[in-house]
């Protein structure tokens, strides 16, 4: 017999819920929230859908627990390439297999059934619980959780703890546990030279020979050494395009995109300081546009990183590692407003990959750990000093 978890994450795999559709799989979520008491509240911006539910009030004064999440997937590429069809839930050989299964429509599916256990044991607490669910993680990420928790501020509405439900797992279930995350900032740049016919150089500035050298102390450069949490700030390139397709041109512009993935020992403000200080010192014509695609952000031990630590401990024989390795998720909307954040989801072994899957054990064992968060959570509050 299925358990309740699997079920419901079978019945959300089966929604084609591709980024930035969710396909009902927010209000098959909402009904189940608001018959425990979650005051429900849809939140469409522009082509992305949210869900924003709360059991409890703000006006109560209560600190505010929530679990955050998404539910649109990347695309599945060509079906023909999975073993079974990619939006058609499978379970085989202990895995339950289909896009967004570790990615995360398995952690959705296993903080429903932890809440529902949770209050049906305890349906007076503390504290109040909320959910923040978004159908844009996966894309441009503008009209997901970044404007609904510019919503929740305008209305001085407050989360004190938040559990992201993102893939943190490496070999099993809970040996790591996300508390941060590096920055990321990039930058767009165009360097400016006289277009020309190569065998008349003096004609013209090539912008490729001029930028090289500032490209390469970029590349080179020691921007900081990190810190105990994070490891030394990266500069990559990731796009460069320069001419015009013809063998006998000198290009007249050069384009270059690269991404800093930053630690909390420097701002963007002095990152986009010190290359514009690079370029100047190499006398280029440039110009470059910035993106900060989210800011670094630390949970240090506290309230929420000990209750999830003292949780995996109580359902696994062993204790998570603490990480801020990794790309970005939505915790870097979350953690600028004060709140306690980290990541705590299934093995990430096959996310974004064709046949993503996840061991069907491991999302009830998920379950198990979040009840217990949610357990370690209310001892907390219940002992506190008045």
């Amino acid at each position: 017999m299925q358990s309740a978890t699997i079920d419901l994450a079978k019945a959300l795999i089966s929604r084609p819920s591709v980024t930035p559709a969710d396909e009902g799989c927010q209000q098959m979520i909402g009904e189940r929230l608001a018959a425990l008491g979650f005051r429900l509240e849809t939140m469409v911006f522009e082509d992305t859908t949210n869900l924003w539910a709360r059991r409890g009030e703000p006006k109560d004064g209560k600190p505010l627990f929530c679990f955050a999440g998404h539910t649109d997937v990347v695309p599945p590429g060509d079906p023909a390439d999975w073993d079974t069809p990619p939006f058609e839930p499978t379970l085989k050989d202990g895995y339950l297999f289909g896009r967004g299964a570790a990615d995360m429509k398995g952690s959705l599916a296993s903080m429903v059934v932890a809440v529902e256990t949770f209050i049906q044991a305890h349906p007076e607490l503390p504290f109040d619980i909320a959910f923040l669910i978004t159908s844009d993680e996966e894309g441009p990420f503008i009209n997901g959780t970044k404007r609904v928790i510019k919503t929740l501020e305008q209305r001085q509405e407050k989360i004190d703890w938040c559990i992201v439900g993102e893939p943190s797992s490496t070999e099993q279930l809970g040996d790591v546990v996300k508390n941060g995350r590096r920055g990321s900032l990039t930058g767009d740049l165009s360097v400016h030279g006289v277009q020309g016919h190569v065998a008349y150089p003096h004609l013209a500035s090539n912008p490729v020979h001029s930028a090289a050298a500032a490209l390469h102390q970029l590349a080179t450069e020691q921007w900081d050494h990190g810190n105990q949490y994070f490891p030394s700030t990266t500069f990559q390139i990731s796009n460069i395009h320069a001419g015009t397709g013809a063998g006998n041109v000198i290009p007249g512009r050069l384009d270059v995109q690269f991404n800093f993935r930053f630690s909390t020992e420097l701002t963007a403000e002095q990152l986009k300081q010190r290359v514009a200080s690079i370029l100047d010192e190499h006398s280029l014509d440039y110009h470059i546009n910035w993106t900060l695609n989210g800011p670094p952000f630390l949970t240090e031990p506290g309230t929420l990183v000990n209750a999830v630590t003292q949780a995996i401990s109580r359902c696994c024989p062993y204790t998570p590692q603490l990480s801020t390795a990794g790309g970005t998720s939505d915790g870097r909307f979350i953690a600028p407003t004060g709140a306690q954040v980290v990541e705590l989801g299934p093995v990430n072994a096959t996310i974004h990959k064709v046949n993503e899957c996840v061991k069907a054990s491991d999302l009830d064992l998920l379950t198990e750990v979040y009840v217990a968060c949610l357990q370690q959570l209310l001892e907390d509050e219940t002992n506190k000093p008045c």
